[in-house]
């Protein structure tokens, strides 16, 4: 990913050398494993740790000769390492290292996302506190339907990144997982217990039942989840983005010191933050299907899912953490605007209480939690757990008159005409309609009335047909 919308910290994660790291972990603590089993000298992991170095201009060098990453890295080790790097790698094929170093790397990837997740749930939570009794407009298709309050619409986002937090702890475990089982994952030149080991020292489960490659359906699980993510990042983007056009203005991005607009309209002040996050959820949407498509490998493996991964994973996983933590500073340095909320309201706080407790009256079966919530109107409460959970506290509600339903509008006029109706609107108040007789001859054109020359018409065809057969005579 390009630097412009990169952090550092995720970056490192994805390095080459910070990979190659991984790689050098995954062999030595194989190593130590079949030390313990017997098959390897003892000391041999400490001695290979102690003078291994990781060389990335040597590793391409070498790649370039023998065209294989792994073979490469290791060949590399052992020039460092000397005689005891002989007893690395034993057993053990490519995909046992890049498969548990990917999973490592996704790992540590979630951590920082997880992270910056909850900074945004906290600055969710902290706005919907602060503007539960702030009075604004709801809107469906886009137009002014009910009142509601700027805190409850903030309460909705929290409660769905909530859902999202609990999808991706989940997407975690499904990536945790780790395999050591030699080629097409039958154990038949590594022991079982070489993988429990390294499983262990990485904090990572074994694979179930592995073939080459550890499943690509758990990935799969882990991208889509992304996707999910950043779908909410963008459905809160354009939420703002509405709210802060020139005819609305209820909110508006923060505008820093020396910050400009337009090159061509300095007086222009553009959500262009919540504008970018909108197009990268567009790009990390667009990763879901290549992540499914990878879960189709030949028998017990094939490299199609490799070139995907290379750049789909760093991306992917780049992006979400940089879009997190910007739309945790859109929302944290939020300016709301509540005078320009009541003025689309067109309400005071007292007169949406009283609407409120109206709405609830007259829809009884309607579970509304939020709504019970903000017309209780707790103002020393700061506990949002009301807002989000099922139970409905106890109101009494005073009995209030319901008004009538307005009146249809006057229905249309039928008139008949062969035998079949044509609907006219019914004319205004206080004119008598005029009642013509229809004349299917005329017809209006540009405001003039003309009669259809039809026998006259029919005249010159029998004419020309006459004409016609006595040439054929």
């Amino acid at each position: 990913m390009i630097p412009r919308y990169s952090r550092a910290e995720m970056t490192d994660v994805w390095s080459s050398n910070s990979k190659f790291k991984i790689w050098l972990d995954i062999e030595l603590y194989a190593c130590e494993a079949m030390e313990k089993l017997g098959t390897v000298p003892k000391g041999t992991s400490k001695k290979i740790r102690s003078k291994a170095k990781i060389n990335e201009k040597r590793i391409d060098q070498i790649e370039k000769k023998v065209k294989h990453d792994v073979i490469a890295f290791l060949t590399t080790i052992s020039e460092y390492a000397g005689p005891p790097a002989r007893f690395l790698h034993q057993g053990l094929t490519s995909s046992d290292i890049l498969d548990t170093a990917f999973n490592v790397q996704l790992k540590q990837s979630s951590v920082i996302i997880e992270k910056e997740l909850l900074n945004l749930l906290k600055s969710l939570k902290k706005i919907a506190l602060k503007h539960k009794n702030t009075p604004c407009i709801g809107r469906s298709h886009g137009i002014h339907a009910e009142p509601t309050t700027f805190g409850v619409k903030m309460a909705s986002f929290y409660a769905e990144f909530q859902r999202n937090h609990k999808r991706f702890l989940k997407a975690i475990e499904e990536i945790n997982i780790c395999a050591i089982s030699g080629a097409v994952g039958n154990y038949a030149n590594i022991d079982p217990r070489v993988e429990q080991y390294v499983a262990k020292k990485l904090g990572m489960k074994a694979e179930t039942i592995s073939t080459q490659v550890i499943p690509r359906d758990r990935h799969a699980v882990y991208f889509n989840t992304l996707a999910v993510i950043a779908s909410s990042i963008e459905r809160l983007a354009t939420e703002i983005r509405h709210l802060q056009r020139t005819e609305v203005l209820e909110v508006e991005e923060f505008f820093s010191k020396g910050q400009k607009g337009s090159s061509a309209m300095p007086h222009k002040r553009n959500p262009v933050l919540t504008e970018n996050l909108t197009g990268l959820a567009r790009l990390i949407r667009g990763y879901t299907v290549p992540a499914l498509e990878n879960i189709t490998l030949w028998h017990e493996r094939d490299i199609s899912h490799s070139s995907v991964e290379r750049i789909m994973a760093p991306d992917a996983n780049i992006i979400i953490d940089f879009a997190l933590s910007r739309m945790n500073n859109v929302i944290s340095n939020l300016v709301v605007y509540p005078k320009n909320m009541k003025v689309s309201a067109s309400w005071d706080t007292n007169d949406l209480t009283s609407y409120c407790n109206h709405y609830k009256y007259c829809h009884t079966f309607l579970n509304n939690n939020v709504a019970e919530y903000v017309c209780l109107g707790h103002k020393e409460n700061n506990d949002i757990s009301p807002l989000t959970q099922n139970t409905t506290p106890e109101i009494i509600i005073p009995r209030v008159d319901i008004p009538p339903p307005p009146t249809d509008p006057a229905p249309y006029k039928p008139r008949p005409y062969n035998n079949q109706l044509q609907y006219q609107p019914s004319p205004p108040p206080g004119k008598p309609p005029m009642e013509r007789p229809y004349n299917p001859y005329k017809v209006n054109r540009g405001g003039k009335t003309r009669k259809r020359k039809i026998k006259k018409r029919k005249t010159k065809k029998r004419k020309r047909r006459k004409s016609i057969k006595n040439k054929k005579r």
